[in-house]
């Protein structure tokens, strides 16, 4: 039988989303739904029509994950990798290891372009900072059946036949990955609606304004900033205060772009340049709860290829001034 020739990329972001769930990353997340259609199409032969196509792709895109998850140490949320820091410039020191935190995601890569709103709220909770990087905390099959039992929906005789297991059997890993995934920090979080929506307008507004007072107004007491490859993070509105008037200060005069990243708020900074215009700089994602900033996230446009990280949520690499 001849391959799928097209249909297959019908699939695309519902297989990027599981496997960023998987992986925890979104560079590697396309890379592994690439290799899926890539096996897809060498094996098309292999596909009889006894399943669904879209199972069969599951299938590849779960033993890709599987192999790319062999061997390699799982990522975490930063505040996991160290201890705060006090907000002075030779917390900089340190960077994280390449690979070694979850990375940031745009909605629109990973989540469907209709939906019932109920749906759509749960996978938006399902693509959150928090919980991928409780999920990478399971191990790799476990983590594959609670997603799919749990985020997907699968029924267990469908999860068994994917992973050539019995149905017992995947009840019993979907049973040891929920009390692994209770045990595993995470926050509670509200859907983003129009108030948090007037949130991220504020934090921008006053981000651009440099208006600190008004800037951590906008926080939790005990809000959190972590700026990865830095292994530096915060804890407090009156840490954060202190460093984005210090060390931080470089940040003035910066434009900021919304975005919708991981299920909630966030936005792209271009700090300005002294040769003008504005450089991208990073990629802020907001936990928001109870109306307020409880974590904040600005991911740096500096651990890969410059311009890298902007290229993955379509953004150029400079504005004009």
């Amino acid at each position: 039988m001849e391959a799928p020739p097209a249909e297959p990329e019908t699939y695309r972001r519902e297989l990027t989303g599981y496997c960023y769930r998987m992986l925890g990353s979104a560079f590697d997340a396309e890379d592994a739904v690439q290799e899926t259609m890539v096996r897809a199409w060498r094996k098309g032969e292999q596909f009889e029509g006894r399943a669904s196509l879209r199972s069969w792709l599951y299938r590849i895109a779960t033993n890709v994950c599987l192999d790319m998850l062999r061997g390699r140490s799982r990522r975490a949320a930063p505040v996991e990798l160290g201890p705060a820091l006090p907000p002075v410039e030779s917390s900089l020191a340190a960077m994280l290891p390449e690979g070694s935190w979850v990375s940031p995601i745009a909605d629109e890569r990973v989540l469907p372009a209709e939906a019932d709103p109920a749906e759509l709220a749960e996978l938006r909770e399902s693509v959150r900072l928090a919980f991928v990087a409780a999920l990478q905390q399971l191990p790799p099959r476990q983590r594959a059946v609670l997603i799919l039992c749990e985020v997907l929906r699968w029924q267990a005789s469908e999860v068994a036949t994917l992973l050539d297991t019995s149905v017992a059997a995947v009840n019993s890993a979907l049973q040891r990955a929920r009390a692994g995934l209770a045990a595993a920090p995470t926050t509670q979080h509200a859907a983003l609606d129009g108030d948090d929506s007037a949130l991220l307008a504020r934090y921008v507004d006053a981000f651009e304004r440099y208006d600190i007072d008004t800037f951590v107004t906008l926080l939790h007491e005990d809000a959190i900033q972590s700026m990865p490859p830095f292994a530096m993070w915060l804890r407090g509105a009156d840490d954060i205060r202190t460093w984005m008037l210090g060390v931080g200060a470089e940040c003035r005069g910066s434009r900021l772009t919304t975005l919708a990243v991981n299920g909630g708020p966030a936005a792209a900074q271009y700090r300005a340049d002294p040769a003008g215009g504005y450089a991208a700089w990073g990629v802020h994602v907001l936990d928001v709860v109870d109306g307020r900033i409880s974590e904040i996230h600005t991911f740096l446009d500096m651990a890969g290829p410059p311009g890298e990280l902007f290229a993955q949520f379509g953004l150029p690499t400079r504005l004009p001034a």
